[in-house]
């Protein structure tokens, strides 16, 4: 069995490798375990950045926490991303343009590794997760309407079975209770719901952790 440092230890090569195993093309899983109820609906397109570093000599995760000013999920912790412009057709070019406008990461800086499944959100978004290694140190630029701080955490404490759980949750205008993920506080910040749940598939992709 591999041990610890050698498991959250992947080349990038062996990351993308087991992204393209595991991603299924126009494959989507959801929020509340049924994508199916929502093939025919009009989700609208978005995409997410998973950014990855390299930092004493771990894997880490980016995030941002958002503002109180943007329209969805105020406050919350996210990966950088949003909706898809008209004129874009892969969610890369989506996640690359929200990644530049939210915190200043230049799309040339990113060496892209492969996606995970879409998500199907209860809000009607069908989210590309795309994942990309950055450089680190890396001086960032937020833009200050919507990011309000960027902060890092390492893949291994992510994985840590004490570190998360999932709780059912009734959003307002659901019929039933969805099982939503949540972490235990990081450096001050509170990481659950949507981007949680990327977060488990992430590393379920990667075999850090299993369903």
């Amino acid at each position: 069995m591999p041990n610890k440092e050698h498991r959250f230890n992947l080349a990038e090569a062996a990351i993308a490798e087991r992204l393209r195993h595991t991603h299924q093309e126009k494959a989507a899983i959801s929020m509340d375990g049924d994508a199916g109820m929502y093939e025919n609906l009009p989700l609208r397109c978005a995409a997410v950045l998973i950014p990855l570093i390299r930092w004493k000599d771990e894997w880490h995760l980016v995030f941002t926490r958002r503002t109180d000013e943007v329209e969805h999920h105020k406050g919350q912790v996210s990966f950088p991303g949003g909706g898809c412009d008209l004129n874009e057709t892969a969610p890369e070019e989506t996640a690359l343009r929200e990644a530049w406008e939210e915190i200043g990461l230049r799309p040339k800086d990113v060496r892209l590794l492969g996606r995970l499944n879409d998500m199907v959100t209860i809000t009607g978004y069908r989210v590309t997760p795309v994942v990309g290694v950055m450089p680190w140190p890396y001086e960032l630029r937020l833009e200050p309407a919507e990011v309000v701080r960027v902060f890092t955490i390492p893949l291994s404490w992510l994985a840590g079975r004490g570190n998360w759980e999932e709780q059912p949750y009734t959003p307002a205008g659901i019929p039933r209770p969805i099982p939503v993920v949540k972490y235990r506080e990081y450096d001050g910040e509170l990481l659950w719901g949507v981007s949680a749940r990327i977060t488990l598939n992430f590393l379920f992709a990667l075999g850090l952790i299993k369903k």
